[in-house]
Order: C-alpha cells, then sequence, then structure tokens
C-alpha cells in the first residue's frame, strides 16, 4: 500500500496576526485554506502546520524527517528565519524533500539559497486583475486549471524575475497594466523538486479560490513525486471570453 504524502505547510503567520485587514480575510491565518486545500484534493495527504513562532520555526529535524513536501510563504519577517534552519531545510530538498514556495517567498532564505540569484522582480500593489495562464498544459501540475486561471484583484509581479532557467515553466500571468510574470515554475535542486507559483497576496482571498487551491495541491503531488500523467487539455473558462480585455469592471 503507498503511503499517504506527508506534507508540512509553513506560513510566517505575521501579517495573520499583527494586521487587522488581512485578519478578516485570513481569521485562520493564509495557511488554513492552503492545508485545507490540499487535504480536500490530494484526500490522503497528512497536513501539519508550521510557523514562524514555534520552537525551531516548526521546522524541527523531527518533522523535517517527517515531511514529503514542505511549502513556504513568507513576506515580512523573512530576515527572522534563522539560518541553521535555513540550512536544514536546504540539506532535506537536496536529499528529496519537496518544496512549493508561494508569492512573496521568492525572497526568502531557502528560495534565494536554493536559485543562487537575488530572485527580485518588479511589482505594484493596486489590487489588479491576474490572467494565470497555462503554457504547459499537459504538466501534471496544470491538470484541472481553466485557461486561464482568473484572479480579480491581486498584487502585480513582473519581469524581470531574476531567478536561473527554469527547467520547466507551467504558467505565465498578464496584468492589467501590459506586464507578464514567469509565475509557474519547476526546479530540480540535487533530489529534489521545487515549484514556485506567485499568486497569493496577504490583502487578497487568492487562497480561497478553487483554481489556486487546485494548482498547490497539483504542485504538492508533483514535488512529492506522487501525480498522475496529465492528458487532459486545458480549456477556455466562461469568465474569459474572447476579447476578454475590452470587458473591463
Amino acid at each position: 500500500m503507498t503511503r499517504a504524502l506527508r506534507v508540512t505547510v509553513w506560513n510566517e503567520n505575521v501579517h495573520d496576526q499583527h494586521q487587522e485587514s488581512v485578519k478578516k480575510i485570513y481569521p485562520k491565518g493564509m495557511h488554513a485554506p492552503i492545508a485545507e486545500g490540499i487535504e480536500s484534493l490530494l484526500g490522503d495527504a497528512e497536513v501539519r502546520i508550521a510557523t514562524l513562532d514555534q520552537p525551531e520555526h516548526g521546522l524541527t529535524e523531527k518533522v523535517l524527517a517527517g515531511t514529503d513536501v514542505l511549502t513556504w510563504w513568507g513576506h515580512a519577517a523573512h530576515d527572522r528565519v534563522e539560518d541553521r534552519i535555513v540550512e536544514r531545510v536546504h540539506k532535506r530538498v537536496l536529499d528529496g524533500m519537496g518544496l512549493v514556495v508561494l508569492h512573496s517567498g521568492h525572497m526568502s532564505k531557502i528560495f534565494m539559497r536554493l536559485m543562487g540569484t537575488s530572485c527580485r522582480l518588479r511589482w505594484r500593489e493596486m489590487g489588479e486583475r491576474e490572467l494565470v495562464w497555462t503554457v504547459s498544459p499537459s504538466h501534471p501540475i496544470a491538470s484541472g486549471a481553466p485557461q486561464p486561471i482568473v484572479i480579480p484583484h491581486q498584487e502585480m509581479y513582473g519581469e524581470f524575475f531574476d531567478i536561473p532557467p527554469p527547467d520547466e515553466l507551467v504558467f505565465i500571468s498578464s496584468f492589467e497594466g501590459g506586464e507578464v510574470f514567469r509565475g509557474g515554475c519547476c526546479f530540480h535542486r540535487g533530489a529534489g523538486r521545487i515549484f514556485y507559483f506567485s499568486p497569493g497576496h496577504e490583502e487578497y482571498p487568492v487562497y480561497f479560490q478553487p483554481e489556486i487551491q487546485r494548482v498547490i495541491a497539483n504542485a504538492v503531488a508533483w514535488c512529492g513525486g506522487s501525480s498522475t500523467a496529465n492528458d487532459r487539455p486545458s480549456t477556455r473558462t466562461d469568465n474569459a471570453p474572447h476579447l476578454w480585455f475590452l470587458n473591463r469592471d
């Protein structure tokens, strides 16, 4: 019998506790809808939560040894993540643990360590519409994703994104200002698989969107080596008809 996928959802949990506007959107923390989506979509996955304020940031040797895939969301306190914990996570990724890095986690110590670049990008926070376009529809991470995924309000991330060329590019985002962004990138480091997925700002309820939860669950399965082949073509969504750009709210 195949063992259940063991997933640790790591959240900095700073905005969630101290910023009222974020508390209203994510009263249980951003980790809650991320974890709930993984649990509901992957069935028998074993999901635990870890946060910055826990001893060893919740990422003890024992926890990481029992983790097949780690998801990572951070923003306001990248510098508060202890270097010894980063080293511990880095070693586990090279040894085969999967890593799903979300949104502003692109500037986390662990992602920059694994990429070997600055990981900087352009950004603008105006609550713009984001369209997430699938550019590799046969990839397991794209399974079940509409074409495109429409996020009504989101922070803009734009190129140039200072990362190494992805091993596989699954999604590209476009924004109302005309910017584009490589927002769904696969990498391999040692024996570990890494996926970076850009949607998910703390001021918008992006992690409650079923399409976003689907992509994250797919990414967890792929990073954990338990995804199935995807032979379904992506399909246009009802809310993105031809000439959608003429229909602005």
